[in-house]
Protein backbone atom coordinates (compact mmCIF):
# COMPACT_ATOMS: atom_id res chain seq x y z
CA UNK A 1 0.00 0.00 0.00
CA UNK A 2 1.51 3.69 -0.70
CA UNK A 3 2.00 6.13 1.70
CA UNK A 4 0.90 8.93 -0.94
CA UNK A 5 -2.80 9.96 -2.03
CA UNK A 6 -2.41 10.33 -5.56
CA UNK A 7 -6.12 12.03 -5.89
CA UNK A 8 -4.60 14.70 -4.31
CA UNK A 9 -2.13 15.30 -7.09
CA UNK A 10 -4.94 15.18 -9.52
CA UNK A 11 -7.45 17.53 -7.69
CA UNK A 12 -4.36 19.89 -7.35
CA UNK A 13 -3.83 19.46 -11.80
CA UNK A 14 -7.51 20.12 -12.49
CA UNK A 15 -7.65 23.44 -10.78
CA UNK A 16 -4.84 25.00 -12.41
CA UNK A 17 -6.11 23.64 -15.67
CA UNK A 18 -9.56 25.61 -15.17
CA UNK A 19 -8.69 28.65 -13.79
CA UNK A 20 -8.74 30.82 -16.72
CA UNK A 21 -11.69 30.49 -17.90
CA UNK A 22 -13.35 30.13 -21.44
CA UNK A 23 -11.90 31.04 -24.84
CA UNK A 24 -13.76 34.20 -26.10
CA UNK A 25 -13.16 32.93 -29.68
CA UNK A 26 -14.26 29.26 -29.18
CA UNK A 27 -15.90 28.54 -25.60
CA UNK A 28 -13.43 25.99 -25.03
CA UNK A 29 -11.47 25.81 -21.76
CA UNK A 30 -8.09 27.81 -22.20
CA UNK A 31 -4.86 26.54 -20.38
CA UNK A 32 -1.17 27.26 -19.93
CA UNK A 33 1.18 26.63 -23.01
CA UNK A 34 4.93 26.98 -23.57
CA UNK A 35 6.45 28.41 -26.89
CA UNK A 36 10.11 28.68 -26.96
CA UNK A 37 10.02 32.92 -26.02
CA UNK A 38 8.29 31.71 -22.81
CA UNK A 39 4.73 30.39 -21.42
CA UNK A 40 1.55 31.85 -22.44
CA UNK A 41 -2.33 31.30 -22.11
CA UNK A 42 -3.61 29.50 -25.17
CA UNK A 43 -6.95 27.84 -26.01
CA UNK A 44 -7.14 24.28 -25.69
CA UNK A 45 -8.68 23.59 -28.97
CA UNK A 46 -5.70 25.00 -30.57
CA UNK A 47 -5.34 23.49 -33.98
CA UNK A 48 -9.01 24.76 -34.71
CA UNK A 49 -8.61 28.09 -32.57
CA UNK A 50 -5.72 30.38 -32.37
CA UNK A 51 -6.73 32.14 -29.74
CA UNK A 52 -3.46 33.30 -27.27
CA UNK A 53 -2.38 35.74 -24.47
CA UNK A 54 0.15 36.50 -22.82
CA UNK A 55 0.80 35.38 -19.02
CA UNK A 56 1.72 38.27 -17.44
CA UNK A 57 1.01 41.84 -19.27
CA UNK A 58 3.90 44.12 -19.21
CA UNK A 59 1.56 47.40 -18.69
CA UNK A 60 2.68 50.40 -16.71
CA UNK A 61 1.14 51.16 -13.53
CA UNK A 62 0.27 54.09 -12.00
CA UNK A 63 2.00 53.42 -8.04
CA UNK A 64 0.88 57.92 -7.07
CA UNK A 65 0.17 61.11 -7.86
CA UNK A 66 2.59 63.36 -7.48
CA UNK A 67 0.78 66.85 -5.84
CA UNK A 68 1.99 70.83 -7.76
CA UNK A 69 3.43 68.65 -10.69
CA UNK A 70 1.75 69.18 -13.73
CA UNK A 71 2.80 67.74 -17.45
CA UNK A 72 4.30 70.73 -19.46
CA UNK A 73 2.72 69.36 -22.85
CA UNK A 74 -1.00 68.49 -21.66
CA UNK A 75 -1.49 70.50 -18.14
CA UNK A 76 -2.19 67.20 -16.74
CA UNK A 77 -0.61 65.56 -13.11
CA UNK A 78 2.39 63.46 -13.42
CA UNK A 79 2.64 60.01 -11.15
CA UNK A 80 5.44 57.64 -10.71
CA UNK A 81 4.89 54.80 -12.14
CA UNK A 82 6.53 51.24 -12.90
CA UNK A 83 7.06 49.63 -16.13
CA UNK A 84 9.01 47.23 -18.01
CA UNK A 85 12.21 48.79 -17.44
CA UNK A 86 11.35 50.19 -13.57
CA UNK A 87 10.07 53.06 -12.21
CA UNK A 88 10.05 56.79 -13.84
CA UNK A 89 7.75 59.94 -13.79
CA UNK A 90 5.10 60.25 -16.28
CA UNK A 91 2.03 61.73 -17.29
CA UNK A 92 -1.78 60.77 -16.27
CA UNK A 93 -2.72 60.86 -19.37
CA UNK A 94 -0.81 58.59 -21.26
CA UNK A 95 -2.76 57.34 -24.21
CA UNK A 96 -3.34 60.99 -25.68
CA UNK A 97 0.58 62.17 -23.74
CA UNK A 98 3.17 60.79 -24.11
CA UNK A 99 5.67 62.95 -21.84
CA UNK A 100 8.10 61.46 -19.49
CA UNK A 101 10.34 63.16 -17.20
CA UNK A 102 14.33 62.41 -17.22
CA UNK A 103 14.80 60.62 -13.78
CA UNK A 104 18.67 62.28 -14.13
CA UNK A 105 19.02 65.46 -16.05
CA UNK A 106 21.77 65.24 -19.05
CA UNK A 107 24.71 67.59 -18.03
CA UNK A 108 26.72 69.47 -20.54
CA UNK A 109 30.37 68.54 -20.15
CA UNK A 110 30.94 72.01 -22.44
CA UNK A 111 33.00 70.01 -24.87
CA UNK A 112 32.10 71.20 -27.86
CA UNK A 113 31.22 68.41 -30.24
CA UNK A 114 34.29 67.54 -32.72
CA UNK A 115 31.97 66.15 -35.54
CA UNK A 116 29.89 69.27 -36.22
CA UNK A 117 31.53 72.27 -34.25
CA UNK A 118 28.08 73.91 -33.41
CA UNK A 119 26.78 71.53 -30.01
CA UNK A 120 27.90 70.23 -26.85
CA UNK A 121 28.63 66.86 -25.43
CA UNK A 122 25.96 65.72 -22.49
CA UNK A 123 26.82 62.90 -20.29
CA UNK A 124 23.51 60.62 -20.50
CA UNK A 125 22.53 57.25 -19.26
CA UNK A 126 21.34 53.98 -21.63
CA UNK A 127 18.46 52.04 -20.27
CA UNK A 128 21.36 49.67 -19.06
CA UNK A 129 22.78 52.35 -17.26
CA UNK A 130 25.52 52.50 -18.96
CA UNK A 131 27.16 55.99 -19.40
CA UNK A 132 28.38 58.08 -22.74
CA UNK A 133 28.42 60.77 -24.13
CA UNK A 134 26.56 62.13 -27.11
CA UNK A 135 26.08 65.68 -28.79
CA UNK A 136 22.94 67.88 -27.85
CA UNK A 137 21.92 68.12 -31.79
CA UNK A 138 20.89 64.85 -31.27
CA UNK A 139 19.16 63.85 -34.37
CA UNK A 140 21.07 66.08 -36.67
CA UNK A 141 24.49 64.97 -35.22
CA UNK A 142 24.95 61.46 -34.23
CA UNK A 143 27.98 61.64 -32.92
CA UNK A 144 28.64 59.47 -29.38
CA UNK A 145 31.84 58.89 -27.69
CA UNK A 146 32.00 55.78 -24.74
CA UNK A 147 34.62 58.03 -22.16
CA UNK A 148 34.58 61.58 -20.87
CA UNK A 149 36.04 64.04 -23.00
CA UNK A 150 38.51 66.74 -22.81
CA UNK A 151 38.75 69.75 -24.53
CA UNK A 152 42.34 69.14 -25.68
CA UNK A 153 43.29 68.13 -29.49
CA UNK A 154 45.21 65.10 -30.64
CA UNK A 155 48.94 66.04 -31.26
CA UNK A 156 49.12 63.08 -33.76
CA UNK A 157 45.53 63.49 -35.64
CA UNK A 158 44.60 66.52 -35.08
CA UNK A 159 40.93 65.41 -33.86
CA UNK A 160 39.29 67.78 -31.44
CA UNK A 161 38.81 65.75 -28.19
CA UNK A 162 41.05 63.05 -26.29
CA UNK A 163 38.76 61.42 -24.37
CA UNK A 164 40.39 60.09 -20.75
CA UNK A 165 40.32 55.99 -20.39
CA UNK A 166 41.85 54.26 -17.51
CA UNK A 167 43.67 57.34 -15.97
CA UNK A 168 45.41 58.25 -19.16
CA UNK A 169 44.19 60.67 -22.33
CA UNK A 170 43.42 59.03 -25.41
CA UNK A 171 42.26 60.03 -29.01
CA UNK A 172 38.65 58.37 -29.91
CA UNK A 173 39.73 57.70 -33.44
CA UNK A 174 40.12 53.93 -33.90
CA UNK A 175 42.92 54.66 -36.59
CA UNK A 176 44.88 57.51 -34.98
CA UNK A 177 45.82 55.07 -31.59
CA UNK A 178 47.29 58.08 -29.42
CA UNK A 179 47.92 57.82 -26.05
CA UNK A 180 48.80 59.96 -23.66
CA UNK A 181 52.11 58.69 -21.27
CA UNK A 182 51.02 58.96 -17.51
CA UNK A 183 53.70 61.00 -16.88
CA UNK A 184 52.85 64.16 -19.05
CA UNK A 185 49.39 63.82 -17.85
CA UNK A 186 50.46 64.14 -14.19
CA UNK A 187 53.07 66.94 -14.67
CA UNK A 188 49.94 69.12 -16.21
Amino acid sequence: MSKIDHSLFEAHEHALEHQYGPCPDCGQELRIRNSKSGPFIGCSGYPDCHYAKPLHDNQTTTLKVIEDSYCPECGSSMAIKKGRYGMFIGCTNFPACHHIENAKPQTDTSVTCPKCHKGHLLDRTNKYGKRFFACNRYPECRYVVNFAPVEKSCPDCGWAILVEKKGRLVCPQPLCGYKEAQSEQEAE
